[in-house]
């Protein structure tokens, strides 16, 4: 039996409620939309300053949605609601999530949601083998 007391346990039980997940919204597919990120249970947005496809390809790559094609601005894909998370992203295109990408930290911002953050990545990738 495993007892949970301690320093540490409060440092784990942060760690279980940070889980953070990540999606596309009204892009007509899931490799297609608005980028927005559930975290502390609430589904927030990027904002579009500095956005390109070197942060388009992280979220691609993060959603297994292949390539991206576009990283779009001013809220092509409509305006989104709740928080916005992050602000000035500037991914080179090789992190594992699109969080850990330099920015001005979480809920740092001077926008709004005129200026949501989208992406367009190529379908996504089987990971099934072949023969």
């Amino acid at each position: 039996m495993l007892t949970l007391i301690g320093p540490h346990t409060t440092f784990c039980l942060r760690l279980l409620t940070r889980v953070r997940q990540l999606r596309l919204v009204d892009g007509g597919g899931p490799c297609a939309g608005r980028v927005e990120i559930l975290d502390q249970g609430s589904w927030g947005t990027i904002c579009d300053d500095r956005w390109d496809v070197d942060d388009a390809r992280v979220v691609c790559r993060q959603l297994g949605c292949g390539e991206a094609l576009d990283a779009t601005t001013s809220s092509y894909f409509g305006a989104g609601s709740g928080p916005i998370w992050l602000d000035e992203v500037s991914c080179r295109g090789e992190e594992s999530q699109v969080w850990r990408c330099p920015s001005w930290g979480w809920r740092q911002h001077n926008c709004d949601h005129q200026e949501d953050a989208g992406v367009i990545c190529s379908g996504m990738v089987s990971s099934l083998s072949t023969g």
